[in-house]
């Protein structure tokens, strides 16, 4: 299987990004096994906005192998992902949209995502896990500042997300040097600790403090 992840060693791709697109999404049409062993079910979509020039099937691989990989959310036996068709009921949709864009769909949330005046960050609302093409393209700076390749980001920030959607919350570093928790918020600030992309470490749940 080709890893569709951006290549060792890229911190952030090259280019332009759009800043925003047309407000309308395009979906991804492939059906996934269920991934997992136990638990409930939860099905979920995957869509790219039109005018972002991202690849809705380029995307969605890249959401099932993170979302179907044992060191994410289905590795602690308490839920199970499936990846749908747009056309399929599904229980939440995994956007990835332009900054303006992600900017206003968050704020319909209840989520401010902007830092100095931009739509930075990505967010969770109801349903739906909004990817920011800004992060999705260029990483953040504690990212960037640690030399951590982009493709661990991507992970990092898919897992976030959807682990907002599955019920968690924002957390702390519990050992400054060590690895973070994946529902610190490693977009902004590390908290003393390491970008770690995984709610999963050593076959175990890892996790930090509540905020």
């Amino acid at each position: 299987m080709t890893d569709p992840f951006p290549g060792a060693g890229i911190l952030r791709l090259s280019g332009s990004v759009p800043s925003h697109g047309s407000g309308d999404f395009l979906y991804a049409g492939k059906r996934s096994s269920i991934f997992g062993s136990k638990g409930q079910v939860r099905r979920f979509r995957v869509a790219a906005e039109k005018g972002s020039n991202e690849d809705v099937e380029a995307f969605a691989a890249q959401v099932a192998a993170i979302l179907g990989d044992k060191r994410s959310w289905i590795g602690n036996g308490n839920v199970r992902l499936q990846m749908v068709s747009g056309s399929e009921k599904a229980d939440f949709t995994v956007y990835l949209a332009t900054r303006d864009t992600a900017g206003q769909l968050c704020l319909r949330g209840g989520t401010n995502i902007r830092v100095g005046g931009v739509p930075y960050t990505s967010c969770r609302a109801t349903g739906k896990a909004v990817i920011n093409l800004d992060r999705w393209r260029l990483s953040a700076k504690p990212y960037l500042d640690a030399k951590v390749d982009l493709a661990i980001y991507r992970r990092y920030v898919i897992n976030h997300e959807v682990g907002h959607e599955l019920g968690h919350h924002h957390e702390g570093c519990p050992k400054a040097g060590g690895p973070a928790p994946v529902m610190v918020q490693q977009t902004l600030t590390l908290r003393g600790c390491k970008p770690y992309a995984w709610p999963r470490r050593n076959d175990r749940n890892f996790a930090g403090p509540a905020l």
